[in-house]
C-alpha cells in the first residue's frame, strides 16, 4: 500500500509539471543542482542584489520536470543572459519531488511568504531586501515548456522594474 501510496504521489507531482518541452523550437538546461545549502545560496544573492540594486531571481524547479528544464534553457539563452546581468542575481535551487516524499529546500518558498509549491517550476523575484515582488504569479509558471521566450521574457522584464 505504501509503494502505491508513493507511485500516485509521484504521479501527481509529475502531472503538476506538464509534460516534456518540445526540445525542437525550444531551449532546454539543467540547472537545478542540489546545493549543500540552498539557503546560504539565496542569502548570498540577496547580499549582492543589496549591494547592486539589482533583484533576485530565485527560480525553484527540478531537473525531472520538463517546464523547470524549458525555463532554464530560456534563461540560458544569450538574450535572457544580457537581461539578467542588467537587473537581476539569479539562483536555482532544487526542490527534488516534494509529493513523493523526496522534497527539500521548500522551507524557502516558505521564508518569502509561499506557504506551498503547487507545481513546478516557481520564480520568486525578491528585492535586495527579501521582499517578494510577484506573490500573485511565483506559484503560476508551471507551464514554462508551452509559454513562449518572448512572454517570459517581458514577465521578467517588467517584474525587474515593478515598484513594491
Amino acid at each position: 500500500m505504501k509503494r502505491v501510496t508513493l507511485i500516485v504521489a509521484a504521479a501527481l507531482a509529475v502531472a503538476a509539471c506538464a509534460s516534456a518541452p518540445d526540445t525542437a523550437s525550444k531551449p532546454e538546461a539543467r540547472s537545478y543542482r542540489v546545493s549543500e545549502n540552498a539557503s546560504a545560496d539565496v542569502d548570498a544573492a540577496l547580499a549582492r542584489a543589496r549591494q547592486s540594486g539589482k533583484r533576485v531571481l530565485l527560480v525553484m524547479g527540478a531537473n525531472w520536470c520538463g517546464d523547470s528544464r524549458a525555463l532554464a534553457g530560456w534563461l540560458a539563452t544569450d538574450r535572457f543572459a544580457e537581461l539578467i546581468e542588467r537587473k537581476y542575481e539569479l539562483v536555482f535551487v532544487n526542490i527534488g519531488m516534494p509529493s513523493s516524499g523526496d522534497g527539500h529546500n521548500l522551507g524557502i518558498a516558505t521564508r518569502f511568504g509561499i506557504p506551498a509549491l503547487p507545481g513546478l517550476p516557481n520564480v520568486l523575484v525578491l528585492t535586495g531586501d527579501g521582499v517578494l515582488v510577484n506573490p500573485t504569479t511565483a506559484t503560476s509558471w508551471g507551464n514554462a515548456a508551452s509559454r513562449t521566450g518572448d512572454a517570459i521574457y517581458d514577465e521578467l522584464a517588467a517584474l525587474a522594474d515593478l515598484r513594491v
